[in-house]
């Protein structure tokens, strides 16, 4: 398997993309095969790892997918590359709340049995620095912080002074990245803008990255670290395996609008008889010739619902379908634009409510319970998956309600749901759920059958 590295922060805001992007394509240059990883359920970091890397970017999430599936996952999205870059979430040791270690950047390293490197943000810091990484190397003696990453700092005498404070820990200091507004990146309410939106604009701040990371980072010590990592004794994640049926035709939301995927949930529905074929909610004015399903992935539509609205033929031609029984699933925004309207904006009109930004995120991991029948799974089902939103849906659900939601204690129905629509805020990661894209692949497969 490829050589792995896990970039770490002391909190969120540190710099963890930044170094970790920089990384990959510093490597990348140097003629490495690099794959990016991030995790947790993010989407949008994944989207500049992709960038940099040229390969899909992959998420490690020991609470979706669980403990047990984040190696397996590492190694299927690792094949054919050299070396790995996994970036953290939040601040190293912070995980699922009121779960403690679980799906934290720690945890994932233990998993993983990956060497960490521990990326410390020097702005407005000296010797202190020393006593953060004191701590974050003896919290947890399992995992192993290899190295440290100095991110912003300001002077070459700032740096000598950070050097001289850390020396004596016997952690080395593998980079000094000075601070630098060519490194900044547009962000919105959800994070980072996604890298698909503004392409030309990631690539020059990604060059830039690379660049900064290649001259001021060790990274033959950083390949050195990475070549550490022991073999893991799992074999490789498989999607789930075809079963007979004809080959069927699933339309997938695209465009800058709909742009929040798992690799391994399109993977899963291709291994099992699905050509995948996108379209643009945005731009195209039909659906797919002879789509036998529909999903609608997250994203952003509420940054492009006037496009959205204006484009009614598209919106016509998803609310027949979606009434005519296509099996349909939409995740968040894919929900956002099936509501009757968003924002004041006309929408497709199939689900019974009203959706409008908010002034409050919705934000973590929560435990499903399915409480209808649906593409994705039968009543009682148990799945585990994310929410993060910023907008609400005036009702939040229907009598035919899609899950009932479990999160520190407390619990609520949320989604809509018939037989052939699933229509939720819940993110799901498949891969440890493999029924869910053979339900939906199934349901495809009778419409294909009928017509």
């Amino acid at each position: 398997m490829s050589a792995r590295i896990v970039i770490a922060g002391t909190s969120s805001g540190a710099g963890k993309t930044s170094i970790a992007c920089g990384l990959i394509g510093a490597l990348r240059a140097r003629g490495h095969v690099v794959q990016g990883a991030k995790v947790g359920p993010d989407y949008i970091d994944p989207s500049y790892h992709a960038l940099a890397s040229g390969r899909p970017g992959r998420n490690l999430d020991a609470f979706m997918a669980g403990p047990d599936l984040v190696a397996p996952l590492l190694l299927h999205g690792s094949a054919g590359a050299d070396v790995t870059v996994i970036e953290g979430v939040m601040g190293m040791f912070d995980g699922a709340s009121g779960r403690g270690e679980l799906a934290s950047t720690a945890h994932v390293a233990k998993l993983t049995a990956s060497p960490v490197v521990l990326v410390v943000d020097a702005t407005a810091m000296s010797r202190s620095a020393a006593a953060v990484v004191l701590g974050f190397r003896d919290f947890d003696p399992d995992v192993r912080i290899a190295g440290v990453v100095l991110n912003r700092v300001g002077s070459e005498h700032h740096e000598a002074l950070l050097r001289d404070a850390i020396e004596p820990l016997g952690v080395p200091v593998v980079g000094a990245v000075r601070r630098s507004e060519r490194f900044e990146t547009p962000e919105r309410h959800l994070g980072l803008v996604p890298a698909p939106e503004r392409e030309a604009e990631a690539r020059r701040a990604l060059d830039a990255l690379a660049g900064a990371v290649a001259e001021q980072v060790e990274l033959d010590t950083l390949v050195r670290l990475a070549r550490t990592a022991p073999p893991l004794p799992v074999d490789a994640w498989a999607p789930p395996e075809a079963e007979n049926g004809p080959r069927v035709r699933i339309a997938v939301a695209a465009g800058p609008a709909f742009s929040f995927h798992y690799r391994e949930n399109l993977e899963a529905l291709e291994a099992l008889g699905a050509e995948l074929v996108p379209f643009d909610p945005g731009t195209d004015t039909d659906l797919p010739e002879r789509a036998d399903a529909l999903l609608l992935a997250g994203g952003f539509p509420e940054v492009y619902a006037e496009q959205l609205t204006g484009n009614a033929p598209l919106r016509r031609a998803v609310a027949g379908a979606v009434r005519n029984g296509l099996p349909t699933v939409a995740e968040c925004g894919g929900l956002l634009y099936l509501c009757e309207e968003l924002d004041g904006h006309p929408m497709c009109g199939v689900v019974p409510g009203r959706a409008r930004m908010a002034g409050r995120l919705s934000l973590g991991y929560r435990e499903a319970i399915a409480q209808s029948p649906s593409p994705l799974a039968a009543p009682g089902d148990v799945l585990r998956g994310h929410e993060f939103h910023y907008s609400t849906v005036d009702p939040s659900c229907g009598a035919d309600a899609a899950w009932t939601l479990r999160a520190r204690g407390r619990e609520r129905r949320e989604g809509f749901t018939t037989p052939t629509l699933s229509a939720s805020y819940l993110h799901l990661h498949w891969a440890a759920f493999p029924d869910a894209p053979r339900r939906f692949v199934a349901a495809a497969r009778r419409v294909a059958a009928w017509v």
